[in-house]
């Protein structure tokens, strides 16, 4: 048995061409979806404002009553960062904070317009803090910042949220936590207090409330930290009257 086959006239040739047109137009379509352009950096406090800057809320290791205040303002995917939170950082806790020389507090200082996943990295580490684990969430995004950050993935909350189960975190109250952002605001009043101190970059390292310039090795901080211990006793000692020289 034979089959006939027909050649195609007019209406074949127009009907090809409908098919190559929305052929195209679903691959144009496909294409916009999923190269959709990056979604412009959030807007964060300028300098001035005040009211926002005294809503700060830092995050503090160490005792209360420790004689030495040092702040840090950090951005996450700041590689300096990554590289002082890995290598000094570990130290200054055995030797400052551990002994109870230190209290040291933290403060957020995300560069969103430098570093696109700065954002949800510290959101991550604020919902850590909601259970108790802000600093081993902190070390972990340190470091693994080559994993996440936004020369390698537009998508850094899975990697994130790899650390967040490996520390043991009930995976639904974070997800929850950074479904809604909730901790955002205080991360703009750090960002804001950071402002009021004339932080110019990250990071920077306040002991007592005066700056250090640049960014120091670790015998640069201690020796600073050791000079405000040293201030700091000098002025408890009480002043010699006339009739005891």
């Amino acid at each position: 048995m034979s089959v006939q086959v027909r050649k195609q006239g007019g209406n074949g040739k127009f009907l090809g061409l409908l098919a190559v047109v929305g052929l195209a137009g679903a691959a144009f379509i496909g294409y916009t979806v999923t190269n959709k352009p990056p979604a412009p950096p959030p807007v964060m406090p300028v300098p001035g404002d005040t009211l926002l800057a005294k809503q700060a809320r830092g995050y503090t290791v160490g005792k209360a009553d420790a004689p030495v205040e040092v702040w840090e303002f950090a951005d996450f995917e700041c590689p300096t960062c990554g590289r002082v939170g890995v290598l000094m950082e570990p130290d200054i806790r055995k030797n400052y904070i551990e002994t109870g020389k230190i209290r040291f507090t933290f403060y957020d200082y995300p560069l969103v317009n430098a570093h696109p996943n700065t954002m949800p990295a510290h959101n991550a580490a604020a919902c850590a803090d909601d259970q108790g684990k802000f600093w081993p969430l902190h070390d972990r995004l340190l470091e693994g910042q080559a994993e996440w950050n936004g020369m390698v993935t537009k998508s850094p909350r899975k990697v994130i949220a790899g650390y967040a189960e490996q520390l043991g975190l009930d995976m639904g109250k974070w997800n929850a936590c950074m479904d809604a952002s909730t901790h955002e605001g205080r991360i703009r009043a750090n960002y804001a207090f950071g402002l009021t101190q004339q932080v110019a970059g990250t990071p920077t390292f306040y002991v007592d409330g005066r700056a250090v310039p640049g960014v120091p090795s670790y015998d640069q901080l201690a020796r600073i930290i050791e000079d405000a211990i040293a201030a700091r006793q000098n002025a408890a000692r009480p002043i010699p009257s006339a009739a005891t020289q």
